[in-house]
């Protein structure tokens, strides 16, 4: 008689109705046990036929629906579609434009990456981390609300420019954050990075090589956290981040720590831009013009920008009308959820909870 005790695989289901699905994600589980033997994520929950509805819509008037796709970071979303619509209708922005539209990048970007590192650490078990990135976020939220009225969906950016320059105390208010929060990332530090508990629950944990990672068409902090150096802010440079001095932040341990520590990284990193954007302002009025009802030339254009969850990408295809022929969204979060089937094979259910907060997915943005 064999010694080995004979176990039977169970499939259960874990969401879409669960707080460490980060919204509405249902994932079939194989479990042997508590160790997990297959994920399959089921997706679609939050469809909402957005790539559709530009079809009937003029440019303008689909900005705010961009907001939609990942509303941890609207202003990213504005930012790429509108950059593709420039770079079809060859539509010049203003230098001044070009900063501010830089500043507001970089501020999402920390927002976005606030929310992870309180929703990592309330994954895991610990709630302070999840009050202390509320607090500095809400600073950010303070900025967006003086410039253009909207702390969540901003409907910002335009072809050719934003719909409102900076307004006064803008800079003086940002310098006080960029400080406040060096300052504070010390705090984050000790209470969650350096956590022995957090290490243990997340050193060495779902691990995807850098080359798979490539295969999987990763990218963003889960590509760099396998140790690739792919930003599109320095691969394919857009709007002015060629100016600043910056580095991509890189870890290469392939587990869940290092896609946490990459991101920790670069909201260090998105500071430094905005302090150099802030300094290099141009003076002068914001200035631009572009048709009230846009039309552009016939043709289609792929634009990309480093969002922070990666590369995010629109196709556009245009038949010279005032409306989009079709539309079509790279999203990052999608891509990289295609990955947790092989990141998290043999691990425990706890452990899955941890990989699944790494990847930091937003479901607007997976299901469109």
């Amino acid at each position: 008689m064999s010694s080995r005790i004979k176990t039977e695989l169970v499939e259960i289901n874990m969401g879409p109705q669960h707080p460490s699905t980060h919204g509405v994600l249902r994932l079939e589980i194989t479990l042997d046990g508590e160790v997990v033997v297959d994920a399959k994520p089921d997706v679609g929950y939050l469809h909402r036929g957005i790539e559709k509805l530009a079809e009937m819509r003029t440019y303008i008037q689909f900005i705010p629906i961009t907001d939609r796709l990942d509303y941890l970071s609207s202003m990213l979303q504005n930012a790429v579609y509108v950059g593709a619509i420039e770079k079809l209708g060859q539509i010049e922005v203003p230098e001044r434009a070009e900063f501010i539209r830089v500043i507001m990048m970089e501020l999402q970007r920390i927002a976005s990456h606030l929310i992870f590192y309180g929703s990592m650490g309330l994954d895991l078990g610990a709630t302070t981390p999840f009050l202390y990135g509320m607090r500095e976020r809400e600073d950010i939220l303070d900025l967006f609300e003086m410039t253009c009225g909207a702390r969540l969906t901003y409907n910002y950016f335009r072809p050719g420019g934003v719909s409102h320059d900076l307004p006064d105390g803008f800079i003086e208010k940002a310098r006080a954050y960029v400080k406040k929060q060096r300052e504070r990332l010390r705090e984050y530090d000790d209470l969650l990075t350096n956590n022995e508990i957090f290490i243990l629950r997340t050193r060495g944990i779902g691990i995807i090589s850098a080359e798979d990672a490539i295969n999987y068409s990763m990218s963003g902090p889960s590509l760099r956290g396998s140790g690739v150096a792919y930003d599109v802010r320095k691969a394919d440079p857009y709007s002015v981040y060629d100016r600043f001095d910056w580095s991509i932040a890189t870890f290469d341990g392939c587990d869940s720590l290092s896609r946490y520590l990459v991101r920790m990284q670069e909201i260090r990193e998105s500071l430094n831009i905005i302090e150099q954007a802030l300094d290099m302002l141009p003076p002068g009025r914001l200035e631009y013009k572009t048709p009230q009802r846009l039309k552009l030339p016939e043709g289609e254009v792929y634009h990309h920008i480093e969002s922070s969850r990666g590369d995010l990408g629109v196709y556009l295809i245009s038949d010279g009308s005032d409306k989009p022929y079709r539309l079509k969204w790279r999203s990052p979060s999608f891509i990289n959820l295609g990955a947790l089937a092989k990141m998290v094979r043999g691990w425990k259910v706890a452990d899955l909870v941890a990989i699944l907060g790494s990847l930091d997915i937003v479901l607007g943005e997976v299901d469109r």
